[in-house]
């Protein structure tokens, strides 16, 4: 059964955007930038938020640019093969190899379980990946924790009261800016 993944960048202090609602703070170096590239590679669908694919709408064109280097393209070539799907009550179209979610987050998730396919069922949006966590959909957390404390913005985790325990897979230090790479599996 394909796993369902939550990877995100987050700061220090537990968010994953700042008071002002940037992120400017999580640029990745190259080693992180390839660790994340990494990660698509392993990705069969990608479950996303409306914010969420309004910033990675970015990369169905970014190619067109020859000035980018052979990482940001690979990037590119990857992100717009995955196939996406889109949780919206505003948008009433999306661009690419993607499309809008037709149900409910535990259902778009059983169906995409039960399908044939390989990789690893993505979810992406501070909302949608609490949503999914607070229904105990999540199988694993992938942690990029940037060394910068942001003060306030969107918690990666949500305020819930739910406990949930977590067996450490693997941990370590990511390219010049030290960003700390933690893998989780939820325990169940």
């Amino acid at each position: 059964m394909r796993s369902v993944i939550c990877s995100m960048g987050v700061s220090l202090d537990g968010y994953i955007v700042g008071p002002d609602g940037s992120f400017d703070w999580s640029v990745p170096d190259k080693e992180v930038f390839d660790l994340a590239t990494d990660e698509v590679r392993r990705v069969g669908v990608h479950l996303l938020g409306r914010r969420l694919y309004e910033t990675m709408v970015y990369w169905e064109t970014v190619d067109q640019n020859p000035q980018h280097d052979h990482s940001t393209l690979e990037f590119a070539a990857l992100w717009r093969a995955l196939p996406k799907v889109v949780f919206s009550t505003t948008l009433s179209e999306v661009r690419g190899n993607t499309r809008l979610a037709s149900g409910g987050l535990a259902q778009e998730i059983e169906r995409l379980r039960a399908e044939p396919g390989e990789g690893d069922i993505a979810i992406g949006g501070a909302t949608l990946a609490a949503e999914a966590a607070a229904l105990g959909l999540v199988d694993e957390y992938r942690i990029r924790v940037y060394p910068v404390l942001v003060g306030g913005g969107t918690p990666f985790f949500p305020r819930a009261e739910r406990h949930v325990d977590l067996d450490l897979v693997e941990s370590r230090a990511v390219g010049p800016s030290k960003v700390v790479y933690l893998r989780y599996r939820v325990r169940h």
